[in-house]
């Protein structure tokens, strides 16, 4: 990966080195979870409740959140009574995480290199992050190592709309209208640049349960379609 400087403006492209990744996001840190909202036309927030219901966390599990951000992903993991922590590459996501007061431990963490112990948690996931990560089968192997055995896995991610006609307009609005509105809200808006460009170039649900499929000890990979499609959740358990 290579960043791209113009003026205050920071890009990576999808190379994906970490060291880059995280300095992207540090740069987006401040407004993150409100663009994310806007950009969303607020459907965020139905993805996270949506994520939280499909680990079917119990009170007294412990749950991981990689690439948490700010945090706000794992308090709604929280809220199942699980013990929820999360893990970001971003220092600067995290900041911003603490100040805002979040009720939940926020540490930081490579998806690549988790500093949890063998089998440390029931669950773990990963929404809307691994896609930034270099090499995606080393990340899934990496989230089953600290997965005990039985335990699940839900990846929440950007996929490709099931209907046609839905699909050209929502890469009509990721390409040329998402930078724009990011422009009004970001504190970074040439970063949604690659956003689009990252979620573009990601597989199809079925490219991804592929992808989970092959990456270790991952069994009865499944996933849903949320909002036509424009996200979906994808479930494994570790055998």
């Amino acid at each position: 990966m290579s960043v791209e400087q113009n003026a205050s403006v920071t890009r990576a492209d999808l190379d994906k080195q970490p060291q880059e990744v995280a300095e992207m996001f540090d740069g987006v840190a401040e407004r993150y979870d409100l663009t994310n909202t806007v950009l969303s036309f607020g459907q965020d927030r139905g993805w996270r409740r949506a994520t939280r219901a499909a680990l079917a966390l119990r009170p007294g599990d412990r749950v991981l959140d990689v690439g948490a951000g700010t945090g706000v992903s794992t308090e709604e993991l929280g809220r199942s009574g699980a013990y929820a922590v999360g893990a970001d590459l971003s220092t600067g996501m995290l900041r911003v995480g603490r100040r805002s007061g979040r009720t939940v431990p926020l540490v930081a963490g490579d998806a690549l290199r988790l500093p949890f112990a063998d089998e440390a948690f029931d669950a773990v996931t990963i929404s809307f992050a691994l896609r930034n990560v270099v090499d995606t089968g080393a990340a899934l192997r990496e989230l089953a190592r600290v997965t005990r055995p039985g335990g699940r896995l839900v990846v929440c991610e950007f996929s490709s709309p099931t209907n046609p006609a839905f699909r050209t307009v929502y890469m009509s609005y990721l390409m040329r209208s998402l930078p724009v509105v990011a422009r009004g809200v970001s504190s970074n808006p040439d970063a949604y640049v690659y956003l689009a460009e990252s979620i573009r170039a990601w597989p199809d649900q079925e490219g991804l349960a592929d992808r989970i499929a092959a990456a270790g000890p991952w069994d009865r990979v499944a996933w849903r379609n949320l909002t036509g499609g424009v996200v979906a959740l994808h479930r494994a358990t570790k055998r």
